[in-house]
């Protein structure tokens, strides 16, 4: 059977640290570029962190036409896999929880999270659902939030995805974080049951002013089981071969 390597990050939290979320990202796309991987995934508002104060988040934010991402883009690596990351968008004055698609220094699109928590009244809500392609292998992402609502996935399924990639970003409450520390993957089961799509996700990991974040990333099935999981609370690359076709 023809597979397709795809990958995801489990990183630290590189908040309000642009430059060393810059220098990881690079780095991370290189070990990937080396295991044969075209498809990598970094977590939830990954460049800038993940920053709700509407001050905060207009600070940092950045237009995907500006110079100043257009000196990102020449930042990253010229050839090897093909990365989806997250940042603070800034379009028109209005905040935007965004994950890029970029390949070969140039953004070949962007998918903004349409179902947004309470917290995240700064950001307006995207409406386009986002699918890419990458060597064949279509994808759809649904950032974090959007995995809990059925319609998200759905709208993948919908444009001919057979994966859904997944930036998450869940730095919780200690007795948040361990209320919600099996259900992640539960909840994205469900999403893949009801599509018959593949999942991978990337979390951010560690701690930070009474918060911690664990993960999870992890690839599931189409039956909603777990195919590929990293260890927990750590740092690290899942690489994972995903079946295409019958």
């Amino acid at each position: 059977m023809a597979t397709h390597r795809i990958a995801a990050a489990q990183t630290p939290e590189f908040c309000g640290n642009v430059e060393g979320a810059l220098r990881h990202l690079a780095h991370t796309a290189e070990q990937t570029h080396a295991t044969g991987a075209s498809l990598v995934c970094f977590p939830e508002a990954f460049l800038q962190g993940y920053l709700t104060d509407a001050g905060a988040a207009r600070e940092v934010a950045i237009n995907l036409g500006s110079p100043v991402f257009q000196g990102i883009l020449g930042r990253l690596p010229e050839s090897g896999p093909m990365l989806v990351f997250g940042l603070i968008e800034i379009d028109d004055g209005r905040l935007f929880n965004t994950a890029v698609v970029v390949h070969r220094r140039a953004l070949i699109g962007r998918y903004r999270k349409a179902h947004l928590l309470d917290g995240e009244r700064c950001f307006d809500a995207g409406s386009a659902p986002g699918v890419f392609q990458t060597n064949g292998l279509r994808f759809g992402i649904n950032i974090c939030h959007d995995t809990n609502f059925a319609s998200a996935a759905q709208h993948a399924a919908a444009l001919g995805a057979s994966l859904i990639v997944c930036p998450a970003n869940n730095m919780l409450p200690q007795q948040a974080a361990q209320k919600w520390k099996d259900r992640h993957n539960a909840i994205r089961a469900e999403r893949c049951r009801e599509t018959g799509l593949w999942l991978i996700s990337a979390d951010v990991t560690g701690e930070r002013d009474g918060c911690v974040s664990w993960g999870p990333t992890a690839v599931i099935t189409p039956a909603g089981e777990v195919a590929a999981q990293l260890q927990l609370g750590r740092p690290g690359l899942l690489v994972f071969d995903l079946p295409m076709g019958d």
